[in-house]
């Protein structure tokens, strides 16, 4: 088989086992350009999902030279880990191309979550390093590389700063700026340094009262106070989705979206998400119920409920940044909300339950 046809199919194993043989270990060239050749964690944020969460952003380069973000949380990385693990690691007695894979942090159960997000990066960087520079045939891993692709879910986020991404040179072409009213000389690497009159180009806002910029070819944060913007940034466009959920009790009926940072597609844990619905409602004795295809409530009690759920939901149309599925919210004791009449069919299940 032609290896330029082997790169231009679906990365599977038995595909990658062909490539094993058609391309050289050292032998580049025949990769396709969108491969990752590199990647270096940026920034750590936290992240409020169905739990609290703090997410690695990541700059990934191409073997063509493109340069882009994705945003990956540790279990993504526990994940790929383990597949390739199963696929290539020196275990596996039964795979003739087995190799040592580079060594991943492991899990860690107790502590402060930013403590413990700052301290993996240096440790991730350097496994993507390492898991970057394995044979080329490797690269071409289905699962590799769908960690490393940036998916539209990645496109809609927009990160809060680039605090360990500091390019030597930041060339900007017309980007929003803002002349120094005062000198600033920071008091950490992160910060920018400039004199009064030096104008500076916007990159990002970090908060109310911090941007981002580039000037004199550093790039740096910056407080706002130090400056005049005559071009401000763009407006961000939101990328919080929502949840939506319907609240009933003996003498209240009400619809509430809920506010989730995470994709539409992602699938939460049920103690997550009762957890989360406790929080919102400032309420214990709530159960979490959804309607089936007949419109009548079913009670959620384990993650496999919820999987059931979630996939019943994706078959239904949705509204833009609203999850497919939906909660009801009832009192743990109101057994009537529950239809014990079969065949009574959705009206029947609407009209006594008043939604």
């Amino acid at each position: 088989m032609d290896p330029l046809v082997c790169l231009c199919q679906k990365p599977t194993p038995a595909l990658v086992t062909q490539l094993f043989f058609l391309l050289p270990f050292s032998d580049f060239d025949q990769l396709p350009n969108e491969v990752p050749v590199s990647a270096n964690i940026a920034d750590a944020q936290e992240k409020s999902g169905f739990t609290s969460y703090y997410v690695f952003v990541i700059e990934v380069k191409t073997k063509g030279g493109g340069r882009y973000l994705i945003f990956r949380r540790y279990r993504q990385f526990y994940a790929l880990h383990s597949k390739l693990e199963e696929r290539y690691g020196a275990e596996n007695k039964s795979n003739t191309f087995a190799f040592t894979l580079p060594v991943l942090p492991g899990k860690v159960y107790v502590g402060a979550k930013k403590e413990i997000a700052e301290s993996r990066i240096p440790i991730l960087n350097i496994y993507m390093k390492k898991l970057l520079c394995l044979p080329s045939w490797v690269l071409m891993d289905e699962d590799l590389r769908l960690f490393f692709y940036q998916s539209d879910f990645d496109c809609e986020q927009v990160p809060k700063g680039l605090r360990r991404l500091r390019p030597r040179t930041r060339r900007v072409v017309s980007s929003p700026l803002c002349p120094a009213l005062f000198d600033f000389l920071g008091t950490s690497t992160l910060e920018l340094n400039f004199k009064k009159g030096d104008l500076i180009y916007l990159l990002s806002r970090i908060n109310k009262d911090w941007l981002e910029g580039t000037v004199h070819n550093a790039t740096g944060i910056f407080p706002c106070a130090f400056v005049t913007i005559i071009q401000d940034l763009p407006p961000e466009e939101g990328t919080i989705n929502w949840l939506r959920c319907y609240y009933q009790d003996d003498t209240v009926s009400s619809i509430r979206d809920i506010s989730v940072e995470e994709d539409l597609s992602s699938t939460p844990l049920f103690k997550d998400l009762m957890a989360l619905m406790r929080r919102e409602f400032d309420r214990d004795d709530i159960v979490l119920n959804y309607r089936d295809s007949e419109g009548d409530l079913i009670r959620l009690v384990s993650d496999q409920d919820v999987e059931l759920m979630v996939s019943q939901g994706r078959r239904r149309p949705s509204e833009k940044h609203f999850f497919p599925w939906k909660l009801h919210i009832t009192d743990q004791d109101d057994l009537s909300v529950y239809n014990t009449s079969p065949g009574g069919g959705i009206s029947q299940a609407l009209a006594m339950k008043g939604w």
